[in-house]
């Protein structure tokens, strides 16, 4: 399995890192804000006066004389202390104060001056202690001072404590807005690093990375040559093709530190601060030159420019650009920086930054083949306890156009479905439901009405008899009429090769089988249902294709009539006129098909009443038992 992204050391640095020397870790800021700081403040304040009470104790007593007298009379008085006519004294035993429930032990007390008692005859005849030191200690004018600041202490202690704090963390800046101190690299462990050994699947792809390894590895063989290091390798192709993992694993095979950062996490409200940080994630990656700074998504913030103006004519996406486009190749330079970029829309980027000199090569990374398939399909089952009977080649060929996110989640899939069945091994039947699952949607627990459910089973078994009676078409994989996702039932399709170009028959061939639904629907029962939504819009981007993109029409010409933006108007591309002749074009050819349809089925109509009992006896039909139950003998491979 391949090594998690490192995490983020502070939520303002938009930029994650590895295999860079850690410098002086950075201060924080106050979780929780000025909030925070007042409850913690308030908080010490409390506790602080708290423990001072319990220091400071209770006050010692004052009881009456003849309360005293009474106590020296009983003989429990151990010493005594007086200055004068007040008197301070601990008695032998705990006594109760006369009206009250408290009990004392040390006690204050004051002589009247008119009393006339033999006071000192009483105290030696008890052997009362008359010592020379006060019995109740005072506490000092300096020691009482101290105990009453305190807590104000405490409180102005912590208060610079975390203002200090968070002006390190903050960098001054306008309220937190402004530059920010430099980020603390994530140091991953020893030997978890990224490397080509992860990668598979796109070995043409890894071959031209490999100048960019050897460039970093050896950067003094070139210099002599006059060759200069590459600006920076734009990663181009659809999602979940591995485009972030190759670019970690350059870094990785070239031993380099390896900066990565989403192009949307420099964006901010606040015009310039995106390009702040794209100034300071260059001054970071030169510090410990050569490396690798990744920029995925960069689609995001390197979108052909002049498209409109931000508020104020100010952009903030086109600063960040700008400053992009400065650091790769301008007046400050990154050198011993290698770009690399990831997008799935490398078609909209501005000229600026894919011209050489900036992003010198544009890579194409293109969804696996069927070695490829393989191979990725054991990386990501190495830590996946495998069955005797699963067969990664069989999974390889009936996943084609995959891609290696898809079989990363199709090996997930499998391993929690064996847990969820209690088993000790990932079988070839795990593998086989867990494809099930991803391609077609999970099982919904829905009871249909007979009559529906019977209607299910001439609809998908239209699908898949023109499938199999079609010359060129896809084998039927896989026939059901257990509701799956958002359908009532699903016929599953694929080719024993992969296809990289398509013929006008292939496609037509598409759009018969799409329609196979209806037209069975229609032939059996006469009648049409919503059923056939999902089939109509595949035949409607199918005819439109052919028509107004691939030059599969004689009447429209070998022309782009409809643009491969979706994003650009559709009426924008081409004059009202070759539009018309588009639309007349598409339903041409739909009618054509759909009329073939019905001629296929009429023609084989034994053979679609077989496969539409078998359905519905079975419910589900593997591709021996489909092609079985039909009667027709599979092709050769």
């Amino acid at each position: 399995m391949t090594n998690p992204v490192p995490p983020r050391d502070r939520t303002d640095q938009p930029w994650r890192s590895e295999g860079a020397p850690p410098p002086t870790p950075p201060g924080r800021k106050m979780p929780g804000g000025w909030g925070g700081l007042l409850l913690t403040a308030l908080a010490v304040y409390l506790l602080a006066n708290l423990v001072l009470s319990f220091f400071n104790g209770r006050n010692e007593p004052t009881i009456a004389y003849t309360e005293f007298s009474k106590q020296v009379t009983a003989g429990n008085v151990s010493k005594i202390y007086s200055k004068g006519d007040a008197i301070q004294g601990q008695l032998k035993k705990e006594a109760k104060i006369p009206g009250t429930d408290e009990t004392y032990t040390k006690f204050v007390t004051q002589r009247p001056a008119f009393a006339d008692d033999n006071l000192w005859a009483e105290l030696v005849k008890d052997d009362v202690t008359v010592t020379a030191e006060p019995v109740v200690k005072e506490r000092s004018f300096l020691a009482n001072l101290l105990i009453s600041l305190a807590p104000m202490l405490l409180l102005v202690l912590l208060w610079v404590l975390i203002a200090r704090r968070m002006s390190r963390g903050m960098g001054g800046g306008m309220g937190g807005f402004g530059r920010k101190a430099p980020p603390k690299p994530v140091e991953l462990e020893a030997g978890k690093r990224t490397t080509f050994e992860d990668v598979a699947g796109i070995d043409e792809v890894e071959g031209e990375l490999n100048d960019v390894v050897d460039f970093l590895k050896n950067p003094q063989q070139y210099r002599r040559m006059g060759a200069r290091m590459p600006g920076g390798v734009l990663l181009a192709g659809p999602p979940g093709t591995g485009k972030t993992l190759l670019a970690r694993a350059v870094a990785g095979e070239a031993g380099v530190p390896f900066f990565s950062a989403s192009a949307s996490e420099f964006i901010e409200m606040i015009v310039g601060v995106g390009a702040g940080r794209v100034r300071e994630l260059f001054a970071e990656a030169r510090k410990v030159a050569p490396a690798i700074v990744f920029i995925d998504e960069i689609d995001t913030i390197g979108r052909a420019r002049g498209g409109g103006s931000g508020m104020g004519g100010h952009d903030e996406r086109e600063q960040t650009l700008n400053q992009i486009l400065t650091e790769m190749d301008g007046f400050s330079g990154s050198e011993g920086v290698v770009v690399l970029a990831a997008t799935n829309r490398a078609d909209v980027l501005d000229p600026a930054l894919t011209r050489p000199g900036r992003f010198d090569r544009i890579v194409q990374v293109s969804p696996p083949d069927r070695t490829g398939r393989e191979a990725i399909l054991k990386i990501h089952t190495r830590q996946i306890p495998l069955s005797e009977d699963v067969s990664l080649g069989q999974v390889a060929r009936t996943t084609p156009g995959m891609t290696g996110a898809d079989l990363a989640n199709l090996a997930n899939e499998a391993a929690l479905l064996a847990v969820k069945r209690q088993q000790s091994e990932v079988s070839q039947t795990d593998l086989s439901d867990a494809l099930e699952k991803v391609q077609l949607g999970a099982e919904r627990p829905l009871v249909m009405p007979e009559e529906e459910r019977r209607r299910t089973a001439y609809h998908e078994s239209g699908h898949a008899l023109l499938g199999m009676v079609q010359p060129g078409a896809d084998p039927v994989r896989k026939v059901t009429i257990v509701p799956r996702g958002r359908a009532l039932g699903v016929t599953l399709s694929t080719p024993d090769a992969d296809r990289y170009a398509y013929t006008e028959q292939y496609l037509r061939g598409r759009i018969i089988g799409a329609l196979g639904g209806m037209a069975a629907e229609q032939l059996v029962y006469e009648v049409v249902t919503t059923g056939s939504e999902s089939d109509l819009e595949q035949v409607t981007n199918l005819a439109r294709g052919m028509v107004g993109r691939w030059g599969m029409s004689s009447r429209v010409g070998r022309l782009t009539a409809i643009p491969g933006d979706v994003q650009q108007a559709y009426g924008l591309s081409a004059a009202p006129a070759t539009l018309d002749a588009v639309d007349d074009e598409m339903r041409r050819i739909v009618d054509e098909c759909y009329i073939e349809a019905q001629r296929l089925l009429g023609e084989h109509r034994e053979k679609l009443d077989a496969l539409a009992s078998a359905l519905l006896q079975n419910e589900t039909l593997d591709e021996e038992a489909a092609y079985r139950a039909a009667g027709i003998p599979r092709l050769a491979k």
